[in-house]
Order: structure tokens, then C-alpha cells, then sequence
């Protein structure tokens, strides 16, 4: 086959690929997951059923691919965040407030990746190592932060004994708290404001690991 044929028949499958993807994030949107059936993302793919399951063996693998969508989002958000301040301690927070963003522009996808790691049990090989990729594409940004903050003197070598340990107390003592503001809301019981509890939260985490 001939490189040309070859590339514009991958760009094809990707742009397929990519359609149901889209299909399927609107239908999930409209109906919710457990409602939705692979013939209603077929129908709003404009693709036969069979087409359908050439690409995803089920909905669960179609869920997965728009985690993998949600975490390379979030990767895009921490990178652009980091590269907006040159000290570690300021990367950190910016991208602490990149997260809460997410959460408040893309929240279908925060869902999608608060649920991404019981996910990962059941995927294939390739989708299994595709949001592991996208997972540690995170953590290695924060953790660079974390430790160009211990090199610059932002951070406090005494507090900090390895930067991926506290990488992941950082995103997930935030994560936590986005959960329990998006719990309170829902409820309509909180005596604070998201902004406010969450511009607390942050200011308490990068407080405990300043120098």
C-alpha cells in the first residue's frame, strides 16, 4: 500500500474513530449513560451498527475513549498552566486552579475521569496503556513542579519527603473537595461558596508545602 493511500486511510479511521466519540459524548449528555444503547450512538454517528463495533466492542470501551479525551484535556490545562509561572510553588497553584476550571468548563469530563481508574480494570490493552499514559502525563507535571519548587527554594525540603507522594495528596485532597462542593450544591446545604471553599482549600495546600 502506498504511504499516500495508507495515510488518508488512517486519517478516515481516525475521523471515524473521533465521530463516534462525539456521537456518543452528546447522546450520554441527552439520555445518560445507562439509557443510552450503541444503536443510539450509531444513529447519531451516522453509521451502521456493524460500523459501529468495528471501532468499540461496547459501550464501556466507548466510555473509556472519552475518558482518554477528559485526561488528555486535563493534560493540556496542566501544561499551559505550569508554563504561566517560573517558580514551583506558583506552577502548583496554577495548575490547581486549571483543575477547578476543568471541573466548572468540562464537567461531563471530570466525571469521566473521577470514575477513569475502576475503568481501567476492564480495558484492553491498548486503551488500558493509553489513560495510563494520559495518568502519569499528570502526576510527572505536577511532580516536575514539585521538584523545580524544592530547587528554587519555593517549597520546604522538610515538608516534602517525595515529590509524588505529595503530588498525589495535593490532587487529591483537592479533587475531595470539588466532590464535596459539587455534593453540597446538588443538595443546597453548603454555607459557602464553591469559589470560596475552593480558593481556601488551595491556599491551605500550597501553604503546607512552602518553605
Amino acid at each position: 500500500m502506498s504511504e499516500p493511500l495508507k495515510s488518508r486511510r488512517e486519517r478516515e479511521k481516525q475521523a471515524r474513530y473521533d465521530a463516534i466519540l462525539d456521537a456518543a459524548e452528546l447522546v450520554f449528555s441527552e439520555k445518560g449513560y445507562d439509557k443510552t444503547s450503541m444503536d443510539d450512538i450509531a444513529r447519531t454517528a451516522s453509521l451502521s451498527r456493524a460500523l459501529l463495533y468495528v471501532y468499540f466492542k461496547d459501550k464501556a470501551a466507548i466510555q473509556r475513549g472519552i475518558m482518554l479525551r477528559a485526561g488528555q484535556s486535563l493534560v493540556s490545562r496542566f501544561e499551559e498552566a505550569r508554563k504561566t509561572q517560573s517558580k514551583g510553588l506558583a506552577q502548583i497553584r496554577a495548575m490547581g486552579e486549571a483543575y477547578y476550571r476543568f471541573y466548572q468548563d468540562e464537567p461531563d469530563y471530570f466525571s469521566a475521569l473521577t470514575k477513569a481508574s475502576t475503568a481501567m480494570a476492564d480495558a484492553d490493552e491498548i486503551q488500558a496503556h493509553e489513560m495510563l499514559c494520559s495518568k502519569n502525563g499528570l502526576m510527572e507535571l505536577m511532580v516536575g513542579a514539585i521538584e523545580q519548587g524544592l530547587a528554587d527554594g519555593t517549597m520546604s525540603r522538610e515538608r516534602i519527603r517525595d515529590p509524588l507522594e505529595t503530588a498525589l495528596y495535593l490532587r487529591g485532597a483537592l479533587h475531595g473537595v470539588i466532590l464535596l462542593c459539587q455534593a453540597e450544591m446538588a443538595e443546597g446545604t453548603s454555607d459557602f461558596s464553591a469559589d470560596t471553599l475552593i480558593r481556601h482549600t488551595m491556599d491551605m495546600l500550597t501553604s503546607s508545602i512552602s518553605a
